[in-house]
C-alpha cells in the first residue's frame, strides 16, 4: 500500500503495509537513521519526532496514520544552509551526550517544549523531558535547553546585577 506524508519539508510516497511503525518507514525506507529504536512500546523516547508539529514516539505509530500529515526528524531541524538549530548548537557547547544514543530524542523533545511554551521553567523541563537517558545526562539536558531559550544567559545577567 502506498502511503504519501511530508517529512522534513520533502513529500514522499512508501510502499509498506499499513501497521509498520512509522520509526521502521523513516530508518528502513527513507534512511533517517537519525530517529533511534530504543524500546519499541513508546516509553523511552529515543524514537522521537514531530508529526504535525506534536512530540510523537515514532516507534508506536502505524504508517497508515501518518497519511497526508508533515514528520520532522532530527534530520530535519537544521536549517537549509546547514545551521544548526538552536536547541542542537546548545546541545553541542552543554557537551550533553556521553554515549549519544538517545540524544536525537532528547532534542526532539526538547524542541517540542520550546516551540509549546517559549520559555520552558525548570518545572516545565522536568515534566516534559520524560525520555530515558542511561548515561544520566539530565542536568545536562536541562542547562542545554535553558541556554537554547536564552533564559540561562538572562539568569546570569540578573545574578550578576545583584551581585553589583
Amino acid at each position: 500500500m502506498a502511503i504519501s506524508f511530508t517529512v522534513n519539508g520533502k513529500d514522499v510516497s512508501v510502499a509498506a503495509e499499513p501497521d509498520t511503525p512509522l520509526l521502521w518507514v523513516l530508518r528502513e525506507e527513507l534512511a533517517l537513521t537519525g530517529t533511534k529504536f530504543g524500546c519499541g512500546i513508546a516509553a523511552c523516547g529515543a524514537c522521537s519526532v514531530h508529526v504535525d508539529g506534536q512530540l510523537t514516539r515514532s516507534c508506536s505509530v502505524p504508517v497508515s496514520e501518518i497519511a497526508g500529515r508533515a514528520v520532522t526528524t532530527i534530520e530535519g531541524l537544521k536549517a537549509e544552509d546547514g545551521t544548526l538549530h538552536a536547541v542542537q548548537q546548545a546541545w553541542i557547547a552543554a557537551q550533553v551526550p556521553q554515549c549519544g544514543y538517545c540524544q536525537s530524542g532528547q532534542i526532539m523533545a526538547a524542541v517540542a517544549l520550546i516551540e509549546r511554551t517559549g520559555v520552558p521553567s525548570e518545572a516545565q523541563i522536568d515534566e516534559a523531558m520524560t525520555n530515558i537517558c542511561r548515561c544520566g545526562t539530565y542536568p545536562r539536558i536541562r542547562k542545554a535547553i535553558l541556554a537554547a531559550t536564552g533564559r540561562a544567559a538572562r539568569a546570569a545577567a540578573a545574578s550578576a546585577q545583584g551581585e553589583a
